[in-house]
């Protein structure tokens, strides 16, 4: 009677295994749609992809109602990556990397935007950085990314920042657009989209009768390029997976294969992705969202696959200014891999 038992014991666990498994199996099949799923952006290319699936019902699959939240400045993206109510949300690498290691539940998922960052100019034989010494530039966002980058490239080619340049700090980057516009500085460093934006306002009527004549001049990222001896790349923003829907990586796959489509397409339709853009945020223009597109640098990767080159950028960040990145380098959980299980 004992063998019995043994064997009858070892089949009724076997059947519990099957049972379990595929209890799992079709838990996981039925994870898709959500009922709602929160999203959050900032007026910029990072967010485009997000504003095409929305515009053309691309996550009709992933969920049955789709909210998006718009942010315009760094408390509101704290606010909204620490509140728990986001499930993914647009931002700077180096801003996952600093609410991650303060304790903020997310993992960054890709890097959408390469190339962003330009200099902008009065003076249309400004070439390099060597260039600018002496003169006054409007920087946004003091210590931080845009900033940071500037300060390695130039010391990187013997210039000072400090004492080589006048440096004006604004508050954001519409201010050193206005200070641009209004002639009380000559050169700022701008990010896509706000650059063409520049751009465009500066040839239009009336503002064009007393708006000086503005020109794209240094690109960061070649310059990036030409001092490091890399790729003309650097990863500057993505989207991060927020809180619990971390460990549904069905969603999470589903999620990423749509924006990375969603990318693509903006890339290989700039004007009819401006056009929904600017529909999605009145204080763009198609136009400076197409302009955008077409300058910036055409490159995407999973964060998991792009590990090294994050983990390269952010130490220099983290040398430059180590509250940047939360004051040390993310581990290996800070960059999500949807095909594997999320820690």
């Amino acid at each position: 009677m004992k063998p019995m038992t043994k064997i009858m014991t070892s089949i009724g666990l076997g059947l519990f295994a099957i049972f379990s498994l595929l209890s799992t199996a079709y838990a996981a099949q039925d994870s898709l749609p959500v009922k709602k799923l929160v999203i959050a952006g900032p007026p910029a290319g990072v967010s485009n992809g997000l504003f095409h699936l929305l515009a053309s019902d691309g996550f009709a699959e992933i969920a049955e109602e789709v909210e998006f939240i718009l942010w315009s400045n760094p408390d509101q993206l704290r606010a909204l990556a620490l509140n728990g109510k986001v499930d993914f949300i647009a931002m700077p690498t180096n801003v996952a990397a600093n609410l991650y290691n303060r304790g903020a539940p997310l993992a960054l998922l890709n890097v959408s935007q390469w190339g962003v960052l330009w200099m902008i100019s009065r003076d249309p034989n400004m070439k390099t950085l060597a260039d600018f010494k002496g003169q006054e530039i409007a920087i946004p966002f003091r210590a931080d990314m845009p900033d940071i980058v500037f300060t390695h490239l130039a010391e990187r080619q013997g210039l000072i920042p400090s004492k080589d340049f006048q440096l004006n700090y604004t508050a954001t980057p519409m201010d050193a657009m206005q200070l641009l516009i209004m002639r009380r500085v000559d050169h700022a460093l701008l990010a896509e989209p706000a650059l063409s934006m520049a751009l465009r306002k500066t040839k239009s009527f009336p503002l064009s009768v007393i708006a000086p004549e503005l020109h794209r001049s240094v690109d960061l990222q070649h310059e990036w390029a030409r001092v490091m001896g890399t790729e003309a790349r650097i990863p500057q923003a993505g989207i991060a997976v927020v809180g619990d829907q971390r460990k549904n990586i069905e969603l999470v796959t589903r999620f990423e294969t749509a924006y990375a489509k969603a990318t693509q397409w903006c890339q290989d339709n700039q004007q009819q992705c401006g056009e929904e853009v600017a529909a999605q945020v009145p204080m763009l223009s198609a136009e400076a969202v197409s302009d955008a597109l077409a300058a910036q640098v055409n490159h995407y990767a999973t964060a998991f696959d792009a590990q090294q080159e994050l983990q390269d950028f952010l130490q220099i960040l983290l040398d430059k200014q180590p509250a940047s990145v939360g004051g040390k380098l993310p581990d290996i959980n800070f960059y999500a891999n949807p095909n594997s299980q999320a820690q």
